[in-house]
């Protein structure tokens, strides 16, 4: 939801569509710059996340600018450092935990992306101290050189660092299937959890992105898709959504939608007609 008029804002949105999960962003997606909160915004937020009974199914997702695995020097500093103060301001909120593309080794190779990836979330991480808020790294597409799309990849960057308590995976259905998992039949459904469980582990998978896809399998190509509209299709998302050790695990939509939320009223009725 949007942040546009503050933070609670995108609480009462969400409530509008009868959300039972939420992401935001904690600042502009396409700004360095993080503006300050306003007087009260953070409590009020706080307030209206916990009413709504959000608070402790909300996911932050990270700007679009970070690049954790950037081979620059300059740039790596300056997306370790924007990245702890978004980690910063989920604390601040009361959110959980914040979403990020691993990031791009930009031609270095993923072995050395990785371990830039690692270091820079221990950076983050221990910068924050005693900081409660976590790290969920978002599969991946695998467009050119991104990194994360695949479980194994995702994996070597979980067991790299030192803060494995903070952090876990969110998983897009979107850029899983672009990547190449299928998982639109029980059993290929059952064989990619499987998989993910021996690589990174069930525990883990703290968050989902719910998004059909205009592509089809193995296309590297990210592209949204409203649900039941595109590739992955309903009996996928029945899948998920009927899978009890997902349960209490927040699920959003990344779907386009209007100003009058018309679209995410349409994809939660979707979503909702396969239970």
């Amino acid at each position: 939801m949007s942040i546009a008029g503050g933070m609670p804002e995108a609480v009462s949105r969400a409530v509008s569509v009868d959300a039972t999960a939420l992401q935001v962003f904690v600042k502009s997606s396409n700004q360095w710059a993080a503006r300050p909160f306003a007087d009260g915004e953070v409590a009020a937020y706080r307030a209206a996340a916990r009413k709504a009974r959000l608070h402790d199914h909300t996911l932050a997702h990270a700007s679009y600018l970070i690049n954790l695995a950037s081979p620059d020097p300059a740039l790596w500093e300056k997306s370790v450092t924007a990245f702890t103060v978004e980690l910063d301001r989920c604390e601040q909120l009361g959110i959980p935990w914040l979403v990020v593309h691993p990031g791009s080794h930009v031609g270095t190779g993923a072995a050395e992306g990785i371990k830039r990836i690692a270091a820079a979330l221990d950076r983050a991480l221990v910068e924050g101290g005693g900081r409660e808020a976590g790290v969920l790294l978002e599969i991946t597409a695998g467009q050119g050189s991104t990194l994360g799309a695949s479980f194994a990849e995702l994996g070597e960057m979980l067991r790299l660092t030192k803060r494995k308590q903070r952090v876990g995976i969110c998983l897009d259905t979107c850029h899983a299937l672009a990547a190449g998992y299928e998982f639109r039949t029980a059993d290929a459904y059952a064989q990619m959890m499987s998989e993910l469980d021996r690589e990174i582990g069930l525990a883990r998978l703290r968050g989902f992105h719910l998004n059909d896809s205009k592509t089809d399998r193995g296309s590297r190509r990210d592209r949204h898709e409203h649900i039941g509209k595109g590739c992955v299709g309903l009996a996928a998302f029945r899948l998920i959504l009927t899978d009890p050790r997902l349960r209490e695990v927040p699920m959003v939509l990344e779907t386009d939608k209007a100003d009058d939320l018309a679209e995410d009223r349409m994809n939660l009725s979707a979503l909702r007609s396969v239970l």
